[in-house]
């Protein structure tokens, strides 16, 4: 699968088929994606904890409201973004930083043939502390990833929405104007 066949091909997944097992090669395929993530000034602010006790799972689950699939998921990765990696810049990018590790691990596992489903941990403090209090972790959970094989085939819901872009050109000198098009393709306004 290629790259413009696994981003519209994946889905959340809430419903896994129970018992399976994920090779140890192809969560580390997961977590390397997910390093590959940029990060400002290369600062990589971020910490995996791979859960597949279920024992933790059941812990991590009642300390997230939106995790019941949990229940049926091969393992959680749990994506914690440690904010000390940047402190010196004066600017807090390790939520982007995070965000965008976490996408290339949900498109990894989607090449791979798993489901996931990213429930968000920060910026819901609570969750966040309770998520952190399990693991034993200093870094601030970011999100939780549930990952197995699917056990259902949810419809796409992403589609393209020419109605939220804006394209920008200059004309006569520095002239800029702005033109949205709407689903027929017609102009929405113009500045």
């Amino acid at each position: 699968m290629d790259c413009t066949q696994t981003i519209r091909a994946r889905r959340s997944i809430r419903k896994f088929k129970p018992g399976v097992s994920i090779p140890r090669a192809d969560v580390e395929t997961m977590l390397e994606a997910a390093m590959m993530a940029p990060s400002a000034r290369n600062t990589r602010p971020w910490e995996f904890f791979v859960v597949e006790d279920p024992e933790i799972k059941a812990r991590i689950r009642a300390a997230h409201p939106y995790s019941a699939m949990l229940d049926t998921a091969s393992l959680a990765i749990v994506v914690c973004a440690q904010p000390e990696a940047q402190a010196d810049m004066g600017v807090d990018f390790w939520p982007l930083d995070c965000g965008a590790a976490i996408e290339n691990l949900l498109l990894q596992a989607a090449a791979l043939g798993y489901g996931t489903c990213w429930c968000g941990c920060y910026p819901a403090m609570d969750r966040a502390k309770a998520i952190q209090a399990v693991l034993g972790a200093k870094a601030i959970p970011t999100a939780l990833i549930s990952v197995g094989a699917p056990d259902e085939a949810p419809a796409r819901k992403g589609f393209y929405q020419a109605d939220k872009v804006t394209w920008l050109w200059e004309q006569s000198g520095n002239v800029i104007r702005a033109q949205r098009r709407g689903k027929e393709g017609r102009s929405c306004y113009e500045r």
